[in-house]
């Protein structure tokens, strides 16, 4: 099994911050990557950074220069540094990893269970 648990949400106001984190345990072998995705009301989950093994990030375009994503120090922990944030930035985000279980197993995604941004005055 594995756990992947958030942290950090939270109610903050236009132009604020925020740092969630994200924590993994459990039977993990191998990491290939972790993300943050978000869900809005009424709306589709979607991507919002991933980060890779070697360090490599990707961002959605709404996102660029003001969240990064980032790893550690402890292993299987990733964190979101939201910075300037919107209104349309409000949403619950969650945890996800693609990893590997167990030595020549397959690759599976994971999930936590979502913490909840709030952006408002």
């Amino acid at each position: 099994q594995v756990q992947l648990v958030e942290s950090g949400g939270g109610v903050v106001q236009p132009g604020g911050s925020l740092k969630l984190s994200c924590v993994g345990s459990g039977t993990i072998y191998k990491v290939n990557n972790m993300a943050w995705y978000r869900q809005a009301l009424g709306k589709q989950r979607e991507l919002v950074a991933r980060i890779y093994g070697d360090g490599g990030t990707n961002y959605a375009d709404s996102v660029k220069d003001r969240f990064t994503i980032s790893k550690g120090p402890a292993k299987n922990t990733i964190h979101l540094q939201m910075n300037s944030l919107k209104s349309e930035d409000t949403a619950v985000y969650f945890c996800a990893a693609n990893l590997v279980q167990e030595e020549y197993g397959y690759a599976g995604d994971h999930w936590g269970q979502g913490t909840q941004v709030t952006v408002s005055s």
